[in-house]
């Protein structure tokens, strides 16, 4: 008898351990071992959630009707990461599931803001958000250590030939077997964007995107840029010259309605394909124009990469997938062991 309460006893004590603490919020339920961490998480992630989505939508949001269980696994050797998962079911978003680690200081600033940044756009568009642009949204609300860490892999992989065109990054609609050149890459693209208009504007140019398939007008229309390859051009300009700050040069987004999609087809029916463009070059001296010899000068130490562009046929943007329930992953910074390289976003 004794026996057996001592086995019972020993049983208890190893599912408090295996499961630790949870604090529950209006909208998350944190998991971790440490009950003052579960608490700190849960109040991080519901201010995450109410600022992040003024900053984006312009409103808060209402409150979902099941909150999100938030599994932490907190180490101070534990490379930030995450992986959130959600349904989309005929308009709606359910289902909520995010396991996340790192440093508690690196969950707080970087991987809850990532991954609740996910949440939003899902909230706000209601179906799958184009690849470069959950990712880079995502990343442009990380610790600016870690947006620096992607500013330093992009280089390298623009060196490296890894680099992607605009018009095949803006048509994916799943992650590419080399990832971490996307999320580098996307990061950098919606900052340039997010400098030029803010986080609202980029919001509606993606709604915009999303829901004609015409990229290159909403583009222009948002952004005063003719296309994608005119942007590709002026990034890979932008990043030659160091991502210096950039002087908002739109101004904020007009109340009227966006065109339909009739009248952007009578103006661009396809996305363009860029010009072979994605090399590595110094910024244009002051006087000098566009497409001189001086402007074509390659950055000193650093060969010219060149990238060709995607096949015509990648050129258009892939319709969603048909029926009305679908499963998103998220997968900003995939879980990683300490030290592991490959697959993962931020510190080791």
């Amino acid at each position: 008898m004794e026996a057996r309460l001592l086995r019972a006893v020993a049983a208890t004590a190893l599912l408090l351990c295996c499961t630790g603490a949870s604090y529950q919020t209006p909208n998350f339920v944190v998991q971790t071992a440490d009950p003052r961490l579960a608490e700190q998480f849960g109040k991080v992630a519901e201010k995450c959630r109410h600022d992040l989505a003024i900053e984006w939508t312009g409103q808060a949001m209402p409150e979902w009707s099941q909150p999100c269980v938030v599994t932490v696994q907190v180490g101070p050797n534990l490379g930030a990461g995450g992986a959130t998962t959600f349904v989309f079911d005929r308009g709606e978003v359910s289902g909520w599931r995010m396991n996340i680690q790192g440093s508690a200081e690196r969950v707080q600033d970087s991987v809850l803001p990532h991954e609740i940044t996910h949440m939003i756009f899902a909230c706000a568009l209601r179906e799958p958000v184009p690849r470069w642009a959950d990712e880079g949204a995502a990343t442009s609300v990380e610790h600016p250590v870690e947006q620096a860490k992607h500013r330093r892999m992009l280089v390298q992989f623009l060196q490296n030939g890894r680099g992607i065109p605009f018009n095949q990054m803006f048509a994916m609609t799943e992650y590419p077997p080399d990832v971490m050149p996307l999320y580098a890459q996307a990061y950098s693209t919606v900052d340039y964007l997010l400098q030029q208009g803010g986080r609202r504007r980029f919001l509606a140019y993606v709604t915009e995107g999303m829901k004609t398939r015409q990229w290159p007008a909403a583009t222009l229309r948002h952004y005063g840029i003719a296309d994608l390859g005119s942007l590709q051009t002026r990034w890979v300009a932008w990043v030659a010259g160091g991502c210096p700050r950039i002087a908002p040069a739109v101004q904020p987004a007009a109340p009227a309605e966006a065109p339909g999609p009739a009248a952007l087809m009578a103006s661009d029916t396809r996305l363009p394909r860029p010009e072979p463009n994605l090399i590595l070059r110094t910024a244009r001296p002051a006087g000098v124009p566009p497409g001189s010899s001086e402007d074509l000068k390659p950055i000193p130490g650093i060969p010219p990469i060149q990238i060709a562009p995607s096949p015509a046929g990648a050129l258009a943007s892939p319709a969603p997938s048909p029926g009305p329930l679908r499963t998103q992953l998220t997968r900003p910074q995939p879980i990683s062991q300490p030290r592991q390289i490959i697959l993962e976003w931020s510190g080791r």
